[in-house]
């Protein structure tokens, strides 16, 4: 089944249905630093990206502040990427991208954007009413021999708990030092070591697993370091460097296809002092009849090194109803089958986070990712439970349209005040791109329905339930 748009043998770049960038044609190998330059090669991209979100039920007390309110944000800009040739194995490559927003919302009410708010720099909205962001998210040195690469900058890395995530303007990027290798027979291998963090909405790079601080009537100051919303917002720049921390992250991955049929994938993260973890999972593909079938079981282990003490088991400090509150460990069990058969994939999925800590990955890849995770999701919560089934269909009729669709139950623990309630998520999505040419189309619709009547002693959690529209534009040159 085919995950990308366009073709990719007529185009020097194109994206996946995740909007994962590809790169068709790479620069040649070159002998003179003037030809590095010279026949390096630029990768153009236009967007437009929209949302719509309208709740349930709109929140705002009776002093008339506003806690949720229906609202629209979109943006238009781009970006352009450019790779040198190659010299003795040496490259340099850099990625500057421009998003230009519009919304609905006063700029003193930035804060209350929820899906959307990739598009725009909160920060800069509060502070300067600046709506627009620029920002030189790749630039880098890299140096390739034979099957291993190194590269030292700002960069994309993709693993585990680091996406790009670029569902939005501008990806999820970091800065630092990567290896990628397959020295080893049928195994592919990357680390990294990162001391910096650029999320989607931000226009300055930050810490990589310290918040800014929550200072009455200066709200900006939150948005200052991560404020991802997988963030554990009682990790607090402050604390840290009291405690003379410095939160850089360390990743390695492996995967191994040495066994027919067999995927292994191994995980190990950590910010040294504060958490770690480490994922091992195993996909394997057997064929009944037409049909190919393919297993898959994941399980995430996390270390609490230190950030328990500080912030406690829940990730907005709220520990009440945690059996250890300033305990971080945790597990997660997952299991999947997928049952493919030419352009239909059928999937089901189960996630199961042990009732200990909540699991902390700030970094846009999601553990429960591929299977049970639905969009703008964060189901890792100790002690929740989801369900997923999921159908991806290509339409042989109509070229390049696919649909994606998703029905996710999450059971949350009612018995934790900060743990969001219950709620059941349907999502469609449905892309489409135009031949071989570069225009790429991204509709998506996401309908929450949540349970308005979960109780902790007297406190009634509110009501998830909302309904999301988003429609995507690109054009590649």
């Amino acid at each position: 089944m085919s995950v990308a748009f366009g073709d990719e043998d007529s185009q020097k770049h194109s994206l996946k249905c995740n909007m994962l960038h590809l790169y068709d044609d790479l620069p040649d190998e070159v002998d003179n630093i003037t030809d590095m330059f010279s026949q390096g090669i630029f990768y153009g991209r236009l967007r437009l990206n929209s949302f719509g979100f309208r709740w349930k039920e709109e929140i705002i007390k009776d002093d008339g502040t506003k806690k949720r309110v229906n609202h629209a944000v979109g943006a238009v800009g781009g970006s352009m990427i450019w790779k040198s040739a190659v010299l003795n194995g040496f490259s340099i490559g850099a990625g500057a991208y421009m998003a230009q927003s519009f919304g609905s919302l006063d700029s003193e009410e930035a804060t209350l954007y929820k899906a959307g708010k990739g598009v725009l720099s909160r920060y800069d909205v509060l502070t300067e009413d600046v709506e627009y962001m620029a920002v030189l998210a790749q630039a880098y040195l890299q140096y390739t021999h034979q099957d291993t690469s190194f590269k030292a900058g700002r960069q994309i890395f993709e693993s585990f708990l680091t996406r790009s995530n670029d569902t939005k303007m501008i990806p999820n990027t970091f800065e630092g030092i990567t290896l990628h290798s397959k020295v080893i027979p049928d195994t592919s291998l990357k680390m990294a070591y990162f001391t910096k963090q650029k999320l989607r909405d931000h226009s300055d790079f930050h810490h990589l697993l310290a918040t800014g601080e929550l200072i009455d009537n200066q709200p900006e100051e939150l948005f200052t370091q991560n404020d991802d919303s997988a963030m554990h917002f009682g990790l607090q720049l402050s604390k840290l460097q009291a405690r003379g921390i410095d939160d850089n992250l360390i990743v390695i991955e492996a995967k191994n296809e040495s066994v027919e049929n067999l995927t292994l994938t191994m995980n190990y993260t950590a910010v040294p002092d504060l958490i770690s973890s480490a994922m091992i999972q195993a996909d394997y593909r057997f064929y009944m009849g037409g049909l190919s079938i393919i297993p898959g079981l994941r399980y995430m282990q996390q270390f609490d090194d230190g950030a328990g003490e500080i912030g406690g088991a829940n990730l907005k400090s709220n520990t009440e109803g945690y059996n250890d509150p300033d305990s971080l460990d945790t597990e997660l069990y997952a299991a999947r089958v997928d049952i493919v058969e030419d352009a239909f994939k059928l999937r089901f999925g189960y996630t199961k986070v042990a009732d200990k800590g909540d699991i902390l990955a700030p970094w846009r890849g999601f553990p429960t990712a591929g299977f049970t995770r639905a969009m703008a999701q964060y189901n890792w919560y100790a002690n929740t439970e989801s369900y997923m089934a999921q159908l991806d269909y290509e339409f042989e009729m109509i070229p390049e349209f696919k649909i994606i669709s998703r029905f996710v139950i999450q059971d949350f623990d009612d018995e934790k005040l900060g743990v969001q309630a219950d709620s059941n998520v349907f999502t469609i999505d449905l892309l489409k791109g135009l031949g071989e040419g570069p225009l790429y189309l991204k509709t998506r619709y996401a309908h929450v329905m949540g349970d308005d009547n979960t109780v902790f002693g007297n406190v009634i959690k509110a009501d998830p339930s909302y309904d999301e529209l988003r429609l995507e534009i690109n054009y590649l040159f």
